[in-house]
């Protein structure tokens, strides 16, 4: 998000993605409170483009895209009714792309009231192909398929969609059906080789095109969707930090009203921007809470304080529950296990300190939107479950107070811009995400306080070799893992048997989507130099070169 000159609200930054990995961005993100009960959304009669998913790996790419353009919008499935829309004030709606085609049974469809409610509808790949098929045209498999870059041209009058863009241009492809016939009203507007209609429209602001300009592979693509926005449907650029922060002020006053709040905080961005945002709205009715669960990082207790009590001058309790943690997470080794241990573990220390603080009514997280993703929420239901986060997963039904969740459609690079509107430092704002569930799931196996330690050494110096040359803020995360697996070494003429210790260290966006870092070499040499020779028990380092997908960031 950056500064409107016409109004303080925030763009979220446009960030440059490859077609693979890191590809894949923001999903329905906007001014969202969640309850116990459900979820409270504040547009304000805000414009909403709505982005209807057919199951394209790029969904999250378009709506990456219409927020950059300050235009805020929200991904639905493609089932989802006009009744359960309808109150975001939809400005227009855009088709993804998707895996099926139109002609195959149970293939997903737009509901009618897409092309009933006169709204202007963008079609993209797959989109086109079922907006063409529900209005009469016909798509069949082409007899060659179209992947990568191909020419784009236009016909005589390429209307709206192409204003400001060259006749021809770079666009890519990825289809292997095409239009073969177009439905009543609607005309052929651009073509490519193999693709003889390549963009179509009617008279009613509905188009379509077989491209995906939300992609950098499509160079001008952004200006496409842009023309769409602007010009079709008439959006305003108001999708910005200010607003959302002055939306969720209002959302959090709205929901806690005389209640008190706790907040969890852990030193990372999530939490620190809910305690400024719910601090903001309601002043002194917040008490955060820093637990020291014994799976932070080296000094990190310490750090923390001391960072919250000079910058948020917020009420601040600190409790020291590492024997509390390490005792329910003895002998455990399932990862999944862990992560609801300990999820369980931090409400019943939350609920124990609340009662020491009187009537406490709300319990504010730090959830974001990929949390939601990957814990199978009830948004994303089409969605394999990966893995349990703390901040969904991992609560107990008996929890007696009602969750905030001001960040919960964002994704991390939007909080960051949140919290540098909120004033918040820098070296707050871009620290590197650190999981709730700390060590615990950088450890294989069992948690004992020997591997901790360990682990806490390793890691102190990955993030001292990162931070001294200048890598911290390239790298999304950069960590040591506890792998469980031994191996033979020599140290002097002694035989030895010791931990095998892998760096983890990745570049993403909104960790959606993530590569391996390339590190330099003499940076890898040098840590690996250090661990083995600073660290007891550790002879070997192997460097983790996989990318998400196929593997998670995490370990566990």
């Amino acid at each position: 998000m950056q500064e409107n000159n016409a109004s303080r609200t925030t763009q979220l930054p446009a960030n440059s993605e490859d077609l693979g990995v890191g590809a894949q961005g923001l999903d329905a993100v906007g001014s969202a409170l969640a309850d116990g009960a459900g979820e409270s959304r504040s547009t304000d009669r805000q414009q909403t483009v709505l982005v209807i998913d057919f199951g394209s790996q790029y969904s999250r790419l378009i709506a990456r895209r219409v927020r950059e353009s300050k235009v805020y919008c929200e991904l639905i499935p493609h089932t989802a009714s006009w009744e359960t829309v309808a109150h975001l004030n939809p400005a227009g709606v855009i088709m993804s792309g998707g895996p099926a085609s139109v002609y195959e049974d149970d293939a997903p469809l737009a509901p009618e009231w897409v092309y009933d409610c006169g709204l202007p509808v963008l079609g993209i790949c797959y989109g086109m192909q079922a907006m063409v098929h529900q209005l009469g045209g016909k798509v069949a498999s082409s007899p060659k398929r179209e992947y990568g870059h191909a020419m784009l041209q236009q016909n005589s009058d390429a209307g709206k969609l192409f204003v400001g863009l060259p006749t021809d241009m770079s666009v890519w492809m990825s289809h292997g059906d095409r239009v073969t016939e177009l439905p009543a009203g609607f005309s052929a507007l651009a073509f490519t080789d193999n693709s003889p209609v390549a963009v179509i429209g009617d008279d009613h602001g509905r188009l379509g095109i077989q491209f995906h300009p939300e992609v950098v592979h499509t160079p001008q693509g952004k200006e496409v969707i842009q023309n769409f926005l602007y010009i079709v449907c008439g959006c305003s650029q108001t999708w910005t930090p200010g607003n959302f922060v002055a939306e969720t002020v209002e959302a959090v006053r709205k929901q806690v009203g005389d209640g008190r709040v706790i907040c969890g905080l852990s030193g990372g961005v999530d939490s620190s921007v809910v305690a400024a945002l719910i601090h903001k709205a309601i002043g002194d009715q917040l008490t955060c809470i820093f637990v020291n669960n014994g799976l932070l990082r080296h000094q990190e207790a310490e750090q923390v304080r001391e960072t919250f009590e000079r910058n948020l001058k917020i009420k601040l309790d600190y409790v020291d529950a590492t024997e509390h943690f390490l005792g329910a997470l003895k002998g455990v080794e399932d990862p999944e296990q862990k992560r609801k241990i300990i999820g369980g573990e931090f409400i019943e220390v939350f609920e124990e300190e609340a009662s020491r603080l009187g009537q406490v009514d709300f319990l504010a997280q730090g959830t974001l939107y990929p949390d939601v993703i990957e814990s199978k929420d009830s948004e994303s239901k089409e969605s394999a479950k990966i893995k349990t986060h703390h901040n969904v997963g991992g609560l107990p039904e008996h929890m007696r107070m009602e969750l905030v969740e001001p960040l919960r459609y964002l994704f991390k690079d939007e909080v960051r811009e949140v919290g540098i509107e909120l004033g918040l430092p820098e070296e707050m704002v871009y620290r590197q995400p650190f999981p709730g569930p700390g060590l615990a799931i950088r450890i294989m196996g069992d948690i004992t306080s020997e591997k901790l330690d360990t682990l806490r050494r390793a890691d102190w110096i990955v993030m001292d070799e990162v931070r001294a040359n200048g890598l911290y803020r390239e790298l999304w995360q950069s960590f040591a893992v506890l792998t469980g697996s031994r191996s033979v070494g020599v140290t002097g003429d002694f035989r030895t048997y010791g931990h095998v210790i892998a760096i983890r260290a990745v570049a993403s966006d909104d960790a959606m989507t993530a590569d391996w870092a390339r590190i330099p070499h003499k940076v890898l040499a040098k840590i690996s130099n250090r661990i083995t020779n600073e660290v007891p028990g550790v002879n070997r380092i192997v460097y983790d070169i996989t990318s998400k997908p196929p593997g998670t960031i995490e370990w566990e």
